[in-house]
């Protein structure tokens, strides 16, 4: 696939980023899913590259990577999947600093930033990097034109935010709730406030972490997102679908209808919201 730009996906609507792990169940399903996910209206696919140790993440896509490493994806076999996606949409790298590090003949970013950009990724987000380490990845990825990716929290600090903002591009994923990932009824009263400190930036603002329903997109969209970040919802079809041994197109059938919609929920109209 060629590699779209990031920074296309939030001109025209509020943006749909998709999250499944690259691998689970296997590579060729991986494939059929993201391609369903696409037609059911993902503006952007966050595919992730499993590591063993994935700090940021809860049960349901801890499950998901292990499935994914005991499938046999690797690094490379990742590059390859990207590279035979038949998609039109960015697609973003979602993993560990490690694997990230390690790969390729000499330590750094370099080789891998650059296979990656090769493949056809266009961004990354890494949530084990501190913004203070960042400088290899951040110039590799200016070297290659890929974005760099930063995850803003409710905990993160002015000053810290700031810096983070400096090396952000494409869009800054904003952490709606505190934890890890999964999916939640209802949506945080982080939120609004979490956007709120990022009114003035300069990059849109996707909201991650707790999303599985069109009504929550719509909320959040209405409390000033410029996309919605969804995953655990994806996988917890994925999963089901691997206990009860479904067929690969009846599990896309589902993510397709599940991205429609959340789709329709993030560009539905609504109004602005109040400024207290």
């Amino acid at each position: 696939m060629s590699r779209s730009d990031l920074a296309d996906a939030f001109t025209d609507d509020s943006a749909l980023i998709s999250y499944v792990a690259a691998g689970d169940p296997s590579a060729d399903a991986t494939r059929e899913y993201v391609e369903a996910l696409v037609e059911g209206g993902s503006d952007v696919i966050e595919l992730g590259l499993p590591f063993s140790e994935p700090v940021a993440e809860g049960t349901t896509i801890q499950n998901a990577i292990k499935r994914a490493l005991d499938a046999g994806m690797t690094p490379d076999a990742y590059l390859d999947l990207v590279r035979s996606l038949d998609v039109d949409v960015p697609v973003v790298c979602m993993t560990y600093y490690n694997l990230i590090y390690q790969y390729g003949t000499e330590s750094g970013p370099e080789e891998f930033v650059e296979a990656a950009a090769d493949a056809g990724i266009s961004g990354f987000v890494v949530p084990d990097l501190p913004v203070d380490e960042s400088g290899p990845l951040y110039e590799a990825c200016r070297e290659h034109g890929l974005d760099l990716v930063f995850i803003v929290a409710p905990t993160t600090t002015e000053e810290r935010l700031d810096r983070m903002l400096d090396r952000t591009t494409g869009f800054v994923y904003v952490q709606g709730r505190l934890g890890t990932t999964g999916a939640r009824d209802e949506m945080s009263d982080d939120t609004p406030a979490a956007l709120d400190r990022l009114r003035d930036a300069d990059v849109p603002k996707a909201v991650g972490f707790g999303i599985s329903s069109g009504e929550q997109a719509r909320e959040v969209v209405a409390s000033g997102a410029d996309g919605v970040i969804v995953g655990s919802a994806y996988v917890d079809l994925i999963a089901e679908g691997v206990e009860n041994d479904d067929p690969t197109d009846a599990v896309a059938e589902r993510l397709r209808d599940l991205a429609a919609e959340l789709k329709a929920g993030a560009t539905a109209s609504v109004p602005e919201p109040e400024r207290k």
